[in-house]
């Protein structure tokens, strides 16, 4: 009897990491490392949001309110660190935060952040939606971050890493040129898209993610800044044989409370002190240098 496989995406095929060809990073360094800082607004009254005490009704101000700290006070807050660090970010941005937060995206964008696109508000999900609504919000949100940052975003990310069965397709075909929902590999790896075209997958994480971490599995600060101390230094040691992206996901409402800022500096410090011995970077710079090198699985 034949073995069958079962049911697949058809986006990528298996490979194996040891069987890949080995390449540098620029500057000779084998781990990449970039942060992605998610800026997020919510409805009012209504909608998706991620929950510190879950159940509640809406209007669900307990929960609401602690998300909105987090454009408030947490992300000038993870800006300065960023600052004191000398640390590059891509900044995930939902493009309806330039009406709710005004000068919150432009203080990043003076940084020389890279701004990715992030759909409208995280208060919904793209999968959620047909064919024609998932065009009408990713062409809406991608037509505001051209107008304010007077070029195309290179990225996405779907509000709540939601996707549909066609999102790479119509991504591919709204001049993305990469995306950042799959956490299925350490290195960037080409998608099959319709039409015979294909986009770049940059690797995103979801262990190193603050949501998963903190609101889902319930870590303490410290336990999520040891996480990316010891995944930093795994990593670091077994991109000799490979080279290697880490990506570390942060929300402000979550990273930026002072309790958890502490720690995640110290450890966003560990890390900036080995920058010679890595490639600090965006996604989008991860993407140029794929492109260009051909070096994508």
């Amino acid at each position: 009897m034949t073995d069958q496989p079962g049911p697949h995406h058809g986006r990528y095929p298996y490979s194996a990491l040891p069987d890949r060809p080995v390449y540098d990073w620029p500057g000779g360094k084998r781990l990449a490392v970039y942060l992605g800082l998610n800026l997020e607004g919510f409805d009012f009254g209504r909608g998706l949001g991620a929950e510190l005490a879950p159940g509640v009704p809406q209007p669900d101000v307990l929960n609401y309110a602690w998300r909105d700290w987090g454009n408030r006070i947490g992300a000038w807050r993870i800006k300065e660190t960023l600052d004191t660090l000398g640390l590059p970010a891509s900044v995930i941005v939902n493009s309806r935060l330039y009406a709710d937060c005004p000068g919150l995206i432009e203080a990043f964008r003076a940084r020389g952040d890279e701004i990715v696109g992030h759909g409208r508000t995280n208060s919904e999900r793209q999968g959620d939606l047909d064919e024609a609504g998932e065009r009408a919000l990713i062409a809406q949100a991608t037509a505001a971050l051209t107008e304010r940052e007077g070029k195309a975003p290179a990225g996405w990310l779907g509000p709540w890493i939601s996707q549909s069965r066609t999102t790479p397709d119509l991504l591919a075909e709204a001049g993305y040129r990469y995306l950042l929902d799959w956490c299925h590999d350490d290195q960037p790896t080409w998608f099959a898209t319709r039409k015979g075209g294909r986009i770049l997958a940059i690797p995103y994480p979801q262990e190193l993610n603050d949501i998963p971490a903190i609101v889902a599995r319930k870590d303490t600060g410290p336990q999520f800044a040891e996480a990316l101390v010891e995944a930093f230094d795994e990593m670091l040691e077994q991109s000799r044989t490979a080279p290697l992206v880490m990506g570390i996901a942060l929300h402000p409402y979550i990273v930026g409370q002072p309790h958890r800022l502490r720690p995640l500096r110290r450890a966003l410090a560990h890390i900036a002190a080995r920058r010679d011995d890595i490639w600090l970077t965006t996604a989008g710079g991860i993407a140029a240098f794929t492109e260009a090198s051909g070096t994508a699985v």
